[in-house]
C-alpha cells in the first residue's frame, strides 16, 4: 500500500533528523559534528561553518577549525562564541582552537532537558505521519476503494509502525542521555 510506504518513509526521515540533532548535542567530548549548527556571516549571508572551514578533533577535548579563507577567521570565531554551545574559541591567526570543557552537573541536566524536547519533536513528526496515513485510509474507504476490513488492517499496520518508530526514539534518547550524564 502506498500509504504505508509513505508513512514509513516520513517516520524514517523523522528518526534521521533526530539522530542529526542528537549528534550536535555536546557530551563533553570534542566532536566535529558539535559545530554543525553554527552559522557564519560570510560573503553576505549566513553559511554553515562546515561550508567555510574544515573542523577536526585532534584531541578528546579540543576542536580545530581551519578556515579556507583566512579573512573569515574573525567571523568564524565570533559565530562559535555567540552560539549557544558555551564554547570559547581562540584564534592564533591561522586556525581557531576550540577547547571543549567538561560539563558540570547542572549543564548536563540542561542538556538532558534539551534532549527530551528534541525527542518530543521527533515523536510529533511520527504522529503527524500516522495522522496523514490515517486520513488517506479514510479517504480511500470513503471513495469505496478500500473495504472497512482492509481499512482496519491498514490502520493497525500504521499504528504498529508508529509504535516501532516511537520505541526507536525512546532508545536513542536513553542512549544519548546516558552519554551526556556520563562523567
Amino acid at each position: 500500500m502506498p500509504t504505508y510506504r509513505e508513512a514509513q518513509s516520513q517516520m524514517d526521515r523523522s528518526i534521521e533528523a533526530l539522530r542529526r540533532e542528537f549528534s550536535s548535542v555536546r557530551t563533553g567530548k570534542a566532536s566535529p559534528v558539535l559545530l554543525d549548527t553554527v552559522r557564519v556571516d560570510a560573503y553576505g549571508s549566513k553559511m554553515p561553518l562546515n561550508q567555510v572551514a574544515s573542523v577536526s578533533s585532534p584531541e578528546p577535548r579540543m576542536l580545530i577549525v581551519q578556515p579556507w579563507d583566512k579573512g573569515l577567521l574573525q567571523e568564524i570565531e565570533k559565530a562559535i562564541r555567540n552560539s549557544e554551545l558555551g564554547l570559547n574559541p581562540a584564534n592564533d591567526g591561522n586556525i581557531i582552537r576550540v577547547p571543549v570543557p567538561a560539563l558540570n552537573e547542572e549543564r548536563r541536566r540542561d542538556m538532558v532537558k534539551m534532549l527530551h524536547k528534541i525527542a518530543e519533536e521527533g515523536r510529533v513528526g511520527i504522529r503527524h505521519a500516522r495522522q496523514e496515513a490515517n486520513k488517506e485510509i479514510k479517504r480511500l474507504q470513503a471513495d469505496s476503494e478500500m473495504s472497512e476490513d482492509e481499512a482496519r488492517r491498514e490502520t493497525d499496520r500504521i499504528q504498529k509502525l508508529t509504535d516501532e518508530h516511537t520505541a526507536r526514539i525512546d532508545s536513542l534518547l536513553k542512549a544519548k542521555e546516558e552519554e551526556v550524564m556520563e562523567v
